[in-house]
């Protein structure tokens, strides 16, 4: 299923997001955003939005693979850091928070060489000030091919 940008404004009530420090009009902004920020050099596609996880995939292609034609390791924490700021900012915008990456832990399990990263991030800690994310990265065949936790610092909005 694709992002559907309709019932997440009208889940969300349309108020402002914060996404990594920055402060947002609507969440429509946010996903419009990706099409011009970093997320979309790599090729970030989001897919589902629910309160226990957030799912995205990237599509492998020369770009985002090293010499070796193996997808880049840098692409699997861009990914993990891109998923657990979205769903964080998303579960805290209406408290007047925003969500900034804290720390990226990636573990690289096999490489993806072809088809698409598909990626599922779930919140494993929601706390005032810091919320925590396991993200695993899957190749097209289901076999997990990179792990992140990943730790989110919950701010005032500026």
């Amino acid at each position: 299923m694709l992002w559907d940008a309709h019932r997440l404004i009208a889940r969300q009530g349309g108020l402002g997001l914060g996404y990594r420090g920055a402060s947002m009009a609507s969440p429509l902004d946010t996903i419009e955003q990706y099409a011009s920020g970093f997320d979309a050099l790599y090729g970030l596609e989001m897919l589902d939005y629910e309160g226990e996880h957030v799912t995205a995939r990237v599509k492998v292609r020369p770009e985002v693979c090293q010499p070796y034609g193996l997808v880049h390791g840098g692409v699997y924490a861009s990914i993990a850091e891109a998923l657990a700021s979205i769903g964080t900012g998303l579960a805290v915008f209406e408290t007047g928070k925003t969500a900034v990456g804290l720390s990226n832990a990636t573990s690289f399990l096999r490489p993806i060489t072809e088809g698409h990263i598909n990626a599922t991030a779930v919140p494993v800690h929601r706390g005032r000030s810091t919320w925590v994310w396991d993200v695993e990265c899957a190749d097209d065949h289901g076999r997990r091919c990179a792990m992140t936790r990943m730790t989110i610092a919950v701010r005032d909005a500026r």
